[in-house]
């Protein structure tokens, strides 16, 4: 960790604060702020994290109403907005969050210029659309935190049922971060073995019917957990750490954010999750992630669904 490093959370609600509290637990940076128009709930967010300080070690916390609390930040993680409603897409999202992101994004700008700017707020992928137009950053520099929430969520099924670590599989999903998102099965392992051929006690674990059922399963658990709770919240706070961790700390981890593509797989002008470097200069696609024809037609697939939202926004 530097020490040096700041982190701001834009937004006090469940999300924000749980990448506050996650970011605090992890030592993910020397300072943290959070930042909401919400003056009463924001300070008391912070003061309910900083009494916890003691337990965590060296994080300063800070927070308020003031734009001013976000001040020379390295990584900004935009969690303001609407959130979403028991039965509700990502994308019917889009009209309302829109409106508050251009205008965010500026303001932040003027007081963090060289931070790398993180969207976490829904629809992410439409949103980081959106704020690229407003903001002329280069597209390493604000990206969306994609589908690295799916990919944990897909690794998490898959080693389940095979016995093995999470941290064994490599799986990721890719494309929008909602219903439209898929698995790259074709380069899907565990440890070094296909999932097809994945055997426990002499048995076959996975058939092609079974890895349908999982994408199914990552693709619709958000809908799950907020029947249940209102929200998603803890998940999307440790994955969000986890994306910050890797430009602080400049580790160049591959993660499945969603900068807007140019020249990857075809596509231009369009913020889709594809396993990306992250380090300290932001989101860097990577351009020979192999891709089987199908796979490539569903990217493409993804890709036409989310410009066709932020077209019908920007008009």
């Amino acid at each position: 960790m530097s020490t040096l490093s700041k982190l701001t959370v834009v937004g006090a609600g469940a999300v924000g604060s749980s990448v506050a509290y996650a970011a605090m637990i992890r030592g993910a940076a020397r300072h943290i702020a959070l930042y909401d128009i919400a003056a009463e709930k924001t300070r008391a967010e912070v003061l309910d994290l900083a009494h916890g300080a003691k337990f965590v070690g060296a994080t300063e916390i800070s927070g308020g109403s003031d734009i001013a609390v976000t001040a020379d930040s390295d990584v900004v993680v935009i969690t303001a907005g609407a959130k979403q409603k028991p039965g509700q897409t990502r994308l019917e999202l889009a009209a309302t969050n829109a409106r508050i992101m251009g205008s965010l994004v500026e303001q932040l700008l003027e007081v963090s210029p060289e931070a790398i700017y993180v969207i976490v707020s829904n629809p992410c992928d439409v949103l980081t659309m959106l704020a690229h137009d407003a903001s002329g950053l280069p597209a390493e520099r604000l990206f969306a935190a994609g589908t690295t929430l799916d990919s944990s969520r897909l690794r998490w099924e898959i080693a389940r049922r095979a016995g093995v670590s999470a941290s064994s599989v490599h799986a990721m999903i890719v494309g929008e971060h909602g219903d439209t998102e898929f698995p790259l099965w074709s380069s899907a392992r565990i440890g070094t073995v296909a999932l097809l051929d994945w055997t426990v006690g002499g048995e076959r674990v996975f058939t092609q019917s079974t890895l349908d059922q999982i994408a199914v399963d990552v693709r619709d658990a958000a809908y799950a957990v907020i029947q249940g709770k209102g929200a998603t919240n803890y998940a999307i706070g440790l994955s969000s750490t986890r994306i910050v961790e890797a430009i602080l700390r400049n580790e160049n981890a591959i993660l499945p954010v969603a900068p807007v593509l140019s020249g990857i797989q075809g596509l231009d002008g369009v913020a889709l999750s594809v396993p990306c470097v992250v380090n300290r200069t932001g989101a860097h696609p990577i351009a020979e992630t192999p891709f089987s024809e199908h796979e490539r037609e569903l990217l493409h697939r993804s890709a036409a669904s989310l410009s066709e939202v932020a077209a019908g926004l920007r008009a």
